[in-house]
């Protein structure tokens, strides 16, 4: 597999990812594996009180559920040996996943380019929350694919 065999799809949609709900017990595991238990997270009667209205999902949760919800989007790239998360390039948060809600992943082929034995493949997603008119996170994943 080559970066060219892959470029006729950049600054194309690639797919859209199904829905997963944002439970509270979701919400909390990801505090406990992160020790972030801020209380706008973990606490629905205090935050009850904030400034959302109810507990939030972690940026990084919503963030950290892009590799499952990409990966559920088809993109052929061959059969490699072995893929690595190579990094980010830019994320920004505009709007909460409330507790409770919907999100998917809308995902985009941004660049593909070849390296050592491989491919890196860029993709452009976009984290929407059912019901809003702001994404709640627009990210650049970086994934490499070795074969």
């Amino acid at each position: 597999m080559q970066a060219s065999d892959l470029e006729h799809l950049v600054g194309t949609e690639i797919g859209v990812s199904d829905w997963l709900e944002m439970t509270q017990d979701r919400i909390d595991a990801f505090a406990d594996a992160t020790d972030d238990h801020q209380w706008i997270h973990i606490d629905p009667e205090k935050a009850a009180a904030g400034p959302f209205g109810q507990t939030i999902a972690h940026g990084f949760l919503t963030l950290s559920l892009t590799v499952p919800m990409t990966y559920s989007i088809e993109l052929d790239v061959g059969e490699p040996k072995m893929a690595i998360n190579y990094g980010l390039e830019k994320v920004r948060y505009p709007a909460p996943v409330p507790v409770g809600s919907r999100i998917r992943a809308r995902v985009g082929l941004a660049s593909v380019r070849d390296v050592g034995g491989g491919i890196q493949v860029n993709r452009a997603v976009t984290m929407e929350v059912e019901g809003s008119e702001k994404p709640s996170m627009v990210a650049e994943t970086v994934t490499r694919y070795y074969y």
